[in-house]
């Protein structure tokens, strides 16, 4: 189906008027939006219109119907719903008015591309786009801001640091590998930490693990490792950086590469990174893992499943709506409506949601990093085949439960109860799971094996 031939009016006379009124109505609030910079906070009520023939739906959410209904008639390869709802939603949708036009926005460019079978050319378009605007000065400050307006990171971080301090404790040397794309904004507290254990500093060597699709560049990680050397000596920690980079898959990172030492106590950091992995290959790379015979493993990932639902569409679409539709309404809570960085992440998403909504052949090195989240049960099956659950003690805890009340309201923790099967803790916003973080050791049976 071409653009040109989607994206022109409907035949349907009153689908046409439909669609017309509520695009006017919307044209309205977006004009009254640009006058009054308090728009975001009194004018609920003007948005809870819907457009007639359609059922109404509380603070007019009216985005998730329409999205559904198209991805519906796209499943069932319905072409002249699928132009009428295509054309109504370009209509409606725009990356910077309300949650419900930016899901619009986002979900209509996937499901255009779903249509069209054109999603790994609009992905690599994508990436290609986010390379050319990105430096390393401007991401370091977006993780930065991000991290100062939400937990959706920092929650991780300090669950994985308390883990690798605990299980660390009383090491000399130590050597974490960090498999994440953070551009190591989670070390600093940790370099802090060992600078005042009671006994005697430790040596740590960090080995981080570039993933190619990041964008991180040669001289960005130069410039990541003098700045992390520089605090190092400020906080009086002998340290020690390394870089593996050039790799097109995870699956290529091999025990040799990481050059561990017999003496050095070892944690592996996993932040959002298996996901990162094709689902039919985790459970080899976490054996790999496994075979480096850590002290500790740290897992974060986000309670999401795109990976159990990735043959059925509509679920899948289902699935990824209701998770990013969480984090859409979580970044209108965490920035201003007129926030730069904001867009720029929302921006981030559009590759994640094309990839797992219209790249159907997941697997080619020209496709780059999985995006197929799992939740935090389906983790904890993959794991427990090499691994037993490491419990964060109470002082790891209390930290993160002092981090979230740094935060607006909304943000809170659940801990694992005992009759229940995934173990790890979770990050909840407005009572819905949205980050799991846990901390795993290697069984000892197997550890026998290796040995």
């Amino acid at each position: 189906m071409e653009k040109s031939l989607l994206f022109t009016k409907p035949t349907n006379y009153k689908n046409y008027l439909i669609a017309n009124k509520y695009v006017h109505q919307h044209h309205h609030i977006h004009l009254i939006n640009m006058q009054n910079p308090n728009y975001h906070e009194n004018s609920s009520s003007s948005r809870s219109e819907s457009p007639e023939g359609i059922e109404p739906v509380s603070d007019a959410k009216w985005a998730p119907k329409l999205l559904h209904e198209c991805a519906t008639a796209i499943s069932n390869k319905d072409s002249t719903k699928i132009h009428h709802l295509l054309w109504m939603l370009n209509e409606l949708a725009s990356p910077y008015g309300d949650c419900n036009q930016k899901l619009a926005f986002y979900f209509l460019q996937a499901l255009f591309c779903k249509a069209t079978d054109t999603g790994l050319r609009c992905y690599k378009t994508l990436t290609s786009a986010a390379e050319k605007s990105k430096s390393f000065d401007s991401s370091r400050k977006l993780i930065l801001k991000f991290q100062e307006v939400s937990p959706w990171t920092t929650f991780g971080h300090v669950a994985s640091n308390g883990a690798i301090l605990e299980a660390l404790d009383g090491e000399n040397k130590l050597h974490i590998i960090d498999i994440s794309n953070t551009f190591c904004t989670q070390w600093p507290t940790l370099l802090e930490a060992l600078a005042t254990r009671n006994d005697e500093t430790p040596h740590l060597k960090l080995t981080v693990v570039v993933m190619e699709s990041t964008l991180v560049k040669s001289h960005v990680m130069k410039e990541v490792a003098q700045r992390m050397e520089k605090f190092a000596r400020l906080m009086g920690v002998p340290f020690e950086f390394n870089v593996i980079s050039g790799l097109n898959h995870l699956k290529e990172l091999t025990k040799e590469s990481l050059n561990i030492k017999e003496e050095e106590a070892l944690a592996v950091n996993c932040i959002g990174a298996l996901r990162r992995v094709e689902v039919d290959e985790r459970g080899a790379f976490i054996r790999m893992i496994q075979s480096l015979n850590p002290k500790v493993v740290t897992i974060v990932e986000h309670e999401a499943d795109f990976s159990s639902t990735r043959n059925d569409f509509v679920k899948c679409f289902e699935e990824c709506l209701r998770f990013y539709t969480l984090y859409f309404e979580m970044l209108d809570e965490s920035f201003p409506t007129t926030s730069n960085e904001r867009l720029v992440i929302e921006r981030e998403c559009s590759k994640c949601i094309v990839k797992v909504l219209a790249c159907d052949s997941e697997i080619g090195d020209d496709q780059g990093y999985s995006e197929r989240r799992e939740r935090g049960n389906q983790w904890c099956e993959r794991l427990k085949e090499w691994f037993t659950p490491f419990t964060l003690n109470d002082d790891a805890v209390d930290d993160v439960k002092a981090l979230l009340k740094r935060y607006k309201a909304g943000w809170s923790l659940v801990l694992p109860q005992a009759n229940q099967e995934s173990p790890g803790i979770y990050l909840t916003w407005r009572e819905e799971q949205v980050v799991w973080a846990s901390s795993w050791k290697p069984q000892e049976k197997s550890m026998e094996v290796e040995t």
